[in-house]
Order: structure tokens, then C-alpha cells, then sequence
């Protein structure tokens, strides 16, 4: 108890290897973490969490090391959370911290992280949310996260962040298509990175016409916004359009966002108890055995088998 108390003091005080041990803590020992987290809590909700997701290819990595260096300028504060691809056979990640970024580690105003999916759906580690919250009480102004990939599952980053920027890049083939399909919902501003490519307009007039088909009342339009993340073109107009939404929100929508991300953390933690203590009455029942049994010697299916069990639970 002693270490986690001085983990989250440290955490608190902005260190950066306690909030290392304090993230590390989260992946790997989530049941130890919950203490650290209900430590740490009360000193949240300051941040502003920004999403940022899109296709392989399109330098969402680029783009953060900019924006990261925009916001040092403003005199702002960052942690970057870079959620990774899983390796099926360490479940470590691919990338490890981005080797763009690994100058801005020496800055003690920023912390950098990559995390495993771990196989989590959605493009979002498990962990993420709880390391969301660690960067947030150890002072961060600003959390960026940038997520796996693109398509249906990213809708997955609305759970962590109050701003949502979907990047796409000229040449990359269907991936607008990809937007269509999954983020045109969540997304707050969308980016044309690599303007400089041929076809960059073309992408812009393409986000403009799929914005315009969807006809429900927004009170906020998401602007499209062109980049070239090599020289930085175009960075600072993003920040001061995330500034802008951060100011809209801040305006009455982000209550009601915070109270959706509190209920859906909320129902998951719900369901992960009640189904964790489920499962350990369940083993030990004595029927668990034979019924593990049956299934491998298929006289019955597991879901049947699920079902029997429950049912006998609850008599």
C-alpha cells in the first residue's frame, strides 16, 4: 500500500518515472491500479483529451511531434498516449514510443507512452482510459491520443476524448470511404495531411460533400483543415480550431459529454465486477468440473453449457 501511495504522490507532483510506474501499473497489474486510480481521481478533470485517429500512412505521428511543439510553445503542458498495434506473441507494441518523438522526451513538460491494444477491439487499450487519467493528475493541459488504424471500431476514441480529429492524406486509396463508414459521427475536425500531395483538395471537396449529406442539427460544424506536418504548415490553424472547440464545449456540451463518458465507464465496470464474481461462484460449484468435462468430451456445447450453469445459479 506504502508503494502505491508514493506512486500516486509522485504522480501528483508531476514526476515523470512515477507516472511511468503508475501507467505500467495500469497494463499490467489493473487490479493493483485501482487503488492508485481512486488516489489520483480526485485531482482529474482538468485536461483537455484530444483524440486523434486515421489511416496507416497518413503521419498522424508527424502531426502530433508538431502539435506537441506548437502547444510547448503556448506554454501549454502534454502527454501523448500512442496506442499501438499488438504483437500476438508478446503482446507488447509494434512501434514502441515513436522514434519522431523521442526529442521531446528530454522536455519535462511533456510525457510520451505507447500501449499495446492488447487485442482490444476499438483501437483503444484497456488501460488507456486509466492512463488518460494518471497524465491528467500529474498536470497535463493537454492528452493527446492517437489511435490504431481507422474505420467502424475507432468510434471507440468518443470514450476517452472530448475533441475528436480525424486525419486522412491524399493517395491512400478508399480510406475516405473508411470515414464515411465510421467516424463522420465523432469526428470534431477533420485534417487533410500532406496538402502539398496532388489530390489534397480533391480529399477536402470529398469531406466537405459527405458533411453536407448528413443533415442532422449540429450546433457544431467540423471544420476540414490542410497540413503538412513535415514543415509544420498548417499546425498552428489546428490548434487554434481545437482550441475553438475545446471553447465550445466548455460552453454547456461538455457536462453532457462528461456524464456519457462517466456512464459508460461506469456500466463497464459494472459488468466486468458482476461478471468476474459470477465466473468465481460458478468454479466453484461442483458441477464446474463435470460440465468442463462434457464440453470437451462434446456431449455439450459451451454456450448450452453457460446457459445450464446460470440457470442452476439462479433457482
Amino acid at each position: 500500500m506504502q508503494k502505491i501511495e508514493e506512486i500516486a504522490k509522485g504522480v501528483l507532483t508531476g514526476d515523470k518515472k512515477s507516472i511511468a510506474r503508475a501507467i505500467t501499473m495500469a497494463e499490467n497489474t489493473p487490479e493493483e491500479a485501482q487503488s492508485l486510480i481512486a488516489a489520483v481521481y480526485p485531482h482529474t478533470g482538468k485536461a483537455h483529451v484530444i483524440g486523434l485517429t486515421g489511416p496507416g500512412g497518413s503521419g498522424k505521428s508527424t502531426l502530433i511531434e508538431k502539435m506537441v511543439r506548437e502547444y510547448r510553445q503556448r506554454g501549454k503542458t502534454v502527454g501523448v498516449i500512442a496506442v499501438d498495434p499488438t504483437s500476438p506473441f508478446t503482446g507488447g507494441a509494434f512501434l514502441g514510443d515513436r522514434i519522431r518523438m523521442q526529442e521531446l522526451t528530454t522536455d519535462n513538460g511533456v510525457f510520451i507512452r505507447s500501449m499495446a491494444t492488447r487485442n482490444n477491439p476499438g483501437g483503444i487499450a484497456k488501460a488507456t482510459r486509466d492512463a488518460v487519467k494518471i497524465l491528467d493528475a500529474s498536470g497535463k493541459d493537454v492528452i493527446i491520443v492517437e489511435t490504431v488504424g481507422a474505420g467502424q471500431s475507432e468510434v471507440e476514441i468518443i470514450k476517452v476524448a472530448q475533441t475528436v480529429i480525424v486525419i486522412h492524406a491524399p493517395g491512400l486509396g478508399d480510406e475516405i470511404q473508411a470515414i464515411k463508414a465510421g467516424l463522420m459521427e465523432i469526428a470534431d475536425i477533420f485534417v487533410v495531411n500532406k496538402a502539398d500531395r496532388e489530390n489534397a483538395d480533391k480529399a477536402v471537396v470529398d469531406i466537405q460533400a459527405m458533411l453536407q449529406l448528413d443533415n442532422k442539427e449540429k450546433a457544431w460544424t467540423p471544420p476540414i483543415i490542410k497540413t503538412i506536418a513535415l514543415t509544420s504548415e498548417g499546425v498552428p490553424q489546428l490548434i487554434e480550431k481545437i482550441e475553438e472547440h475545446w471553447q465550445f464545449l466548455q460552453r454547456g456540451l461538455l457536462h453532457k459529454r462528461s456524464l456519457e463518458k462517466a456512464e459508460a465507464e461506469l456500466v463497464e465496470a459494472i459488468k466486468d465486477k458482476v461478471t468476474s464474481s459470477i465466473i468465481e461462484k460458478l468454479k466453484r460449484e461442483k458441477c464446474f468440473e463435470e460440465i468442463l468435462r462434457r464440453i470437451v468430451e462434446r456431449e455439450i456445447d459451451p454456450v448450452s453449457a453457460a446457459e445450464k450453469l446460470l440457470n442452476q445459479m439462479f433457482e
